[in-house]
């Protein structure tokens, strides 16, 4: 298992560099930061003077190893836009997405596993219908429709819930239901066709042969092998709301990470995208580690992989 848990932290350790490394070239390559940072109608020597003065004139790769160790040590550099250490913004913002995203994944997985537990325990019975209408229409709806149409009902006619900000936890529910409803479909799908799939297996009808208890053969044998899947998704959908919840955060103005990159990316305000795109590929990387780790002990077929 050491064996296991090593490998997979210096191949992480590999794809967070390269990431690094490919968002700052590509960056760098969408237009001249100089230019941009100075406005229209500058001069070639504002220009040049900028330049200058941010180490742009500095080969490419200089200015990426430079960031690279600053960045190591917990300095992103100063926004360009705030005037601000972009560090400080981070810790300002970060917390509302992690909150944000570990509630929209907690939600997700507390309804999308247990009705695709249902469903594959009784194929093509109301609850199975239920579960697919509810995948398709988590599928074909769009994250700011939904929660606009949940502001409307749940803020305006009947005012239950705060309809903006992040003051209390209930500013929090729905926002955690539309960002948990777009992860729903793909692990209720995936729950259900494991389900069947084990439910069907030799060593289920063994189980229930010597007199195990339904409970048992659903939850120690079935759901304990049909949930390996689930927790690779489950990593992946994490990493997806913590990176994509800038609509979310959007309409219910939560001003966290994902509002500020909009920010970032809409006024050109280069360090801190390059930071963004670090912490988001860095949360990614270690919401996959440790899925296979956890992938590893229920399966310990998979350590020798």
């Amino acid at each position: 298992m050491l064996r296991f848990i090593a490998k997979r932290v210096g191949l992480a350790l590999l794809v967070a560099l390269t990431v690094s490394f490919i968002s700052f070239i590509l960056l760098y390559l969408s237009g001249d930061p100089a230019t941009a940072l100075a406005g229209e109608g500058a001069s070639a020597t504002d220009i040049e003077s900028i330049r200058a003065l941010y180490g742009f004139d500095r080969p490419m790769m200089t200015q990426y190893l430079s960031w690279l160790l600053n960045a190591l040590s917990g300095d992103f550099g100063e926004s360009y836009y705030f005037k601000l250490p972009v560090a400080t913004l981070l810790a300002d913002r970060l917390s509302v997405t992690m909150l944000l995203g570990v509630c929209g994944i907690s939600f997700a997985l507390l309804t999308a596993v247990p009705l695709g537990v249902m469903a594959a325990i009784r194929p093509n019975s109301i609850i199975d219908r239920v579960a697919l209408f509810l995948s398709v229409a988590g599928q074909a709806m769009p994250s700011f429709w939904f929660g606009l149409i949940l502001i409307v009902l749940f803020s305006i006619k009947l005012q239950w819930l705060p309809a903006s900000g992040a003051a209390t936890w209930r500013h929090f529910i729905m926002p955690t239901v539309v960002l948990g409803y777009y992860a729903m479909p793909a692990i209720m799908r995936l729950t259900r066709a494991g389900m069947l799939d084990v439910l069907s297996s030799d060593y289920i009808r063994t189980a229930r042969a010597k007199g195990a208890s339904e409970g048992r053969v659903l939850f120690k044998h079935a759901l304990r092998n049909a949930i390996i899947p689930v927790v690779s998704l489950a990593a992946v959908q994490m990493g997806f709301m913590l990176g994509g919840s800038i609509v979310v955060e959007s309409i219910f103005a939560l001003h966290g990470a994902g509002y500020l990159a909009y920010e970032s990316i809409a006024r050109n305000d280069l360090p801190t995208v390059q930071a963004l795109i670090l912490i988001f590929s860095m949360f990614y990387i270690c919401f996959t580690f440790l899925a296979d780790v956890l992938n590893a002990w229920l399966d310990p077929r998979m350590r020798s992989a």
